[in-house]
């Protein structure tokens, strides 16, 4: 009912800015129809203080409005059947894609105008002449000219940040053509002339929008990944001080409490269990889908969901140091890279702009010459500048990259550059390190040291993160660590310290001074005690060789006796005692023999030897500094999908090169084409935008490698 009153018809909009009431989000992952929809919708309606319900499927993402408790919402579902976890809605609403749906609405209105003037542009091609011919014209012009001047914007500040600067990109010659054929137009149009080319400047506005919009979906692919991760933190957290808990904040959560998780929750932060035992689901993580039994000691990371009983975790990592927000970070870090591929693609761009505009200036003057037709002239400089748009060549490799990323994190693996792509399709020879990579370590302390030995062995332990070194601390859970001060670690050598005045070490047999070679402790001057070591074979590394066509080695600090072992069961070379200068001279040797080597390791000694690879790869589970240095961090625990990382890269560079091709190729037709006259400017436009589109679908086969 309307109101003659305006403050009266305000009234109703005032209220409804005083009730406003903030918004909860929730994943609800287990949501699959329209019958969860309704079910969901109407179980939560009638809750006291909901004012609206909303659940996106696609999504698969609850939004309520109202003021209503969270954990009355997650009860609520809970007792509807579903799995519901908060999203922190400061993440999303960060996350938000507004250029996304900007280039949207922008390509929704340039397609809308289109269609209604291709109509009234076949009125005019039907017959339609003098005074109708001019009324449809004009009546084109009223509908193109603010569309163009909207739609267009993407490009437009583009060209103009180029051109402010003295430099010239893809888009200047994209904003020159849109510009000359919808003034030449208007020019025709105000002056009776008999072609109007509104419907040119439209669809040419239209398909270079969805040419972008789609550039722009792919790059979010990966982009995407971290967002959800980030959202899918928990934000509060159970903290047991005495026998009470606290609900608090996991920004005020410190490195040393002690946490509850529930059953059916996800894990806050990164930490160590302190219950004897806990059924965890990782699938966030690793991909794994199998549920994993986790005992005493065992490290729990944030996003992992708790399946079993309650459990109680003493927090190791915090805010930005949780497994979780690194996986992020990482993400986020492989979606600004940039490969070579790219800086070629950007550099020929570079080349290709100034070069559109000699051509289409040589066509003008050619023109103008032969036939003395200005108007002629012009739509043929028209139609060169158009058809000559270098997008699909901007657009050839960075599709294909960013859909490959998206592709690996869909199976495992986190790519951290860009250029390792093109690096990693051309490795030639595959150099593993073995203890941590191949094989996962077992200590067996039974029958050998005193408690104090086992003491003082433990707290050397704690302070590595060498394989050996964790898989003693694993196995001495019971054992109370010793009081051991100005620990130093030696690279691939050991660790020492101070026991009281009697120093100690912890590592290699040779640098513990004794005459065994594998693990050992040393206490004071007493001789070194020798630590059995039991090694087994990681989940997928038989797959992973059996399928690899590549030249393999293992390069490895272990002595001959396990590395031998290993090499043998793997039928592999192997270097065995190696140091890591020595792993650093074997990858020298090999890159100077003209191979192109990809490094799989996971220690500190490895370090160099990742940073000096052609490429490099990571175990989830490897040290902070290996992770840093390889350009793939493999998520899963197995590594029978490494030959899937060799077979997307190699895929990637191909489609690469398939989609330059696809350019020339085009070029190449369409040119001589636009210069002898025969294409119109809605006749280029409709093809420059066909092989834009057609360079992005065939990037997209890369997720059926």
């Amino acid at each position: 009912m309307m109101s003659a009153c305006p403050a009266c018809a305000a009234a109703p909009l005032a209220e409804d800015i005083a009730l406003a009431c903030p918004t909860l989000q929730f994943s609800l992952p287990t949501i699959h129809c329209a019958a969860c929809i309704g079910k969901i919708e109407r179980g939560l309606n009638i809750l006291a203080g909901v004012r609206s319900v909303r659940v996106n499927l696609s999504m698969k993402r609850l939004s309520i409005e109202g003021a209503v408790d969270p954990k009355q919402i997650e009860a609520a579902l809970s007792d509807l059947g579903f799995e519901a976890y908060p999203l922190d809605l400061d993440a999303l609403n960060a996350a938000r894609d507004d250029q996304g749906k900007t280039l949207l609405l922008r390509m929704a209105v340039a397609g809308f105008a289109m269609m209604n003037v291709m109509l009234l542009s076949v009125a005019v091609w039907s017959g339609a002449a003098d005074a109708t011919r001019d009324l449809f014209h004009l009546i084109s012009a009223m509908i193109a000219l603010p569309v163009v001047a909207f739609s267009g914007q993407p490009f437009f500040q583009n060209a103009w940040s180029a051109l402010r600067v003295r430099r010239l990109n893809m888009d200047v010659p994209i904003s020159l053509a849109i510009f000359l054929a919808a003034g030449m137009s208007l020019f025709e149009t105000l002056n009776g002339g008999a072609h109007a080319y509104f419907d040119a400047a439209l669809s040419l506005t239209f398909f270079l929008l969805i040419g972008r919009y789609m550039d722009h979906q792919t790059r979010s692919a990966a982009r995407s990944a971290a967002k959800e991760l980030t959202a899918l933190e928990v934000q509060t957290a159970e903290r047991l001080t005495g026998d009470s808990t606290q609900t608090i904040s996991v920004q005020n959560l410190s490195i040393g409490d002690v946490v509850l998780v529930a059953a059916g929750s996800r894990v806050p932060v990164d930490g160590e269990l302190m219950s004897e035992a806990a059924l965890m689901d990782r699938s966030l993580l690793t991909g794994e889908s199998a549920a994993i039994t986790a005992k005493a000691g065992d490290a729990l990371q944030s996003g992992e969901i708790n399946l079993g009983a309650p459990l109680h975790l003493r927090a190791t990592a915090v805010g930005e140091d949780t497994s979780l927000r690194r996986m992020a970070a990482l993400i986020e870090t492989a979606e600004n890279g940039r490969n070579s591929y790219t800086a070629l693609a950007d550099r020929a761009a570079q080349i290709y702009a100034p070069a559109v505009h000699l051509l289409a200036l040589a066509a003008f003057i050619g023109w103008v010459a032969v036939t003395g037709d200005m108007r002629v002239a012009l739509n043929v400089a028209i139609a060169v500048l158009i058809i000559t748009c270098p997008c699909a060549l901007g657009l050839a490799v960075p599709a294909v990259s960013t859909a490959a990323i998206s592709r690996l994190f869909s199976e495992g693996f986190l790519v951290k550059h860009a250029t390792a792509l093109e690096r990693l399709a051309e490795v030639d020879h595959i150099v593993f390190d073995k203890t941590g990579t191949l094989t996962t370590a077992s200590v067996d302390l039974s029958g050998v040291l005193s408690n104090l030995d086992k003491a003082i062995a433990k707290s050397l332990a704690q302070a590595s993160q060498h394989p050996l070194s964790k898989a003693l601390v694993a196995v001495s859970r019971d054992v109370t660590a010793a009081k051991v001060t100005d620990i130093v670690e030696t690279t691939g050598q050991g660790i020492q310290g101070i026991h009281g005045d009697t120093p100690v070490r912890l590592g290699r047999g040779s640098w513990l001074g004794a005459e065994f070679t594998g693990f050992g402790l040393k206490i004071g001057d007493t001789p070194a005690q020798q630590i059995e070591v039991s090694e087994s074979l990681r989940e997928g590394v038989f797959e992973a060789l059996n399928a690899v066509t590549l030249g393999c080695e293992i390069v490895t600090g272990d002595s001959e006796g396990p590395a031998m072992n290993v090499a043998n069961r793997l039928s592999l070379p192997v270097t065995f005692k190696a140091l890591p200068k020595n792993k650093l001279d074997r990858l020298k040797t090999l890159t100077q023999q003209g191979h192109r080597v990809l490094m799989v390791g996971d220690g500190l000694n490895d370090t160099a030897a990742l940073v000096a690879a052609h490429a490099s790869i990571a175990p989830s589970t490897a040290l902070e500094a290996s992770r840093n240095a390889a350009d793939v961090v493999a998520l899963k625990s197995s590594f029978a999908a490494i030959p899937l990382v060799l077979s997307v890269a190699r895929a990637s560079r191909s489609l690469s090169k398939q989609n330059f091709t696809i350019a020339a190729l085009y070029n190449c037709i369409a040119v001589p084409i636009a210069l002898a006259g025969f294409a119109t400017p809605l006749a280029a436009a409709l093809a420059m935008s066909a092989s834009s589109i057609t360079v992005l679908l065939n990037s997209q086969r890369i997720r059926f490698v």
